[in-house]
């Protein structure tokens, strides 16, 4: 079937091409009984109207921007096509874009924001793996944009932002554990200038705390947040003089690099030394064993952003856009009480 023209639904309601494109994108220069008559017949004779022209006549881009960062392995990252999954279906339901750009240095990223800002290429921002303290929350209230980010700040009272509790989710973690019988817990974390990974240290410490138990520094490893970085934190705590019987990992990524180099050792996860990822990535269920997991909602989440986003550049309040879940513990295989002896 071939595409309606606007001249062909013009034609067939008498009315100008200008009239009839009006209409359609609700001026208020015509009558709503106009703008009704014209949106059955577009309907009816199924026409669709060209969204860049649309996007020129009104001087709304209708897009979204995503500013990803080469750091942190940020590109490779599982947990990323999860988010932008939920986001893109968001966007889409109003028929909007997303736009990703890659940034090479912090630098670089809030140039890019400037520029695609500057030249009204989108309506707002949405931004994750947030920075305790963010130099991009700052840039982008200076240059009055909306933006949304996934994740908080040391302060985030006058933003928009989603979070998961992660200061309690690994409190969570450790207390299973616990409960396991574990002693020997240790903790492969991110780099600390990131506010997940800081709220995730401090969960895992009171954890142990809440527990009785001491906090000894050699039981924590800092890895990027990679498979490799997560092997080569794993195989350091291994060779302590006295291995922990359990870790808890900064995301499900660093769980997969920590299981090799348990395997490595001949060494079942989860029998010999128990492993708790975050994320809850479909990936989890298919490694062998199966990772436990704190997991949170990436899809959902991604859609609550975007909802979130459009609300904000529709005028809502960013400070009533401000939400806070939990993860939840999901048990496969990679836990279980330590075992008395070790070969």
């Amino acid at each position: 079937m071939s595409k309606v023209s606007l001249k062909a639904l013009s034609e067939k309601l008498g009315l100008t091409e200008g009239t009839v494109s009006r209409a359609l994108n609700n001026y208020t220069d015509i009558s709503e009984k106009t703008r009704e008559r014209v949106r059955a017949a577009a309907q009816e004779m199924g026409y669709r109207p060209n969204s860049s022209a649309r996007r020129l006549a009104t001087g709304n881009a209708e897009c979204v921007g995503y500013v990803m960062s080469w750091q942190l392995g940020h590109l490779s990252e599982p947990f990323l096509g999860e988010l932008l999954d939920g986001l893109s279906e968001s966007l889409s339901e109003r028929h909007w874009d997303l736009t990703l750009a890659v940034s090479r240095s912090a630098q670089d990223e809030l140039a890019i924001i400037s520029r695609m800002a500057q030249s009204g290429r989108v309506n707002g921002f949405v931004i994750s793996r947030t920075l305790t303290h963010d130099p991009r929350v700052d840039h982008m209230r200076e240059i009055g944009i909306p933006f949304v980010t996934h994740g908080r700040t040391a302060n985030s009272d006058a933003h928009a932002w989603f979070d998961i509790d992660n200061y309690s989710a690994f409190r969570e973690a450790v207390a299973h554990l616990c409960q396991l019988g574990h002693k020997r817990i240790s903790h492969i974390r991110g780099p600390l200038e990131y506010n997940f990974a800081a709220s995730r240290h401090a969960g895992y410490r009171r954890g142990l705390l809440d527990h009785g138990l001491d906090l000894y520094p050699e039981m924590e490893a800092k890895s990027d947040m990679s498979e490799n970085g997560g092997y080569r934190a794993m195989r350091y705590l291994l060779s302590l003089q006295n291995p922990p019987t359990a870790v808890v990992c900064v995301s499900d990524s660093v769980a997969l690099g920590a299981m090799k180099a348990i395997r490595e050792r001949g060494w079942r996860p989860g029998r010999e030394v128990s492993v708790i990822g975050y994320d809850g990535l479909p990936l989890g269920e298919h490694t062998d064993p199966p990772l436990t997991t704190m997991a949170q909602p990436l899809q959902t989440a991604g859609r609550k952003i975007g909802d979130m986003l459009l609300a904000v550049v529709d005028g809502a309040d960013p400070k009533q856009q401000q939400e806070l879940w939990s993860a939840t513990l999901e048990r496969r295989e990679t836990d279980g009480p330590p075992v008395a002896e070790r070969n």
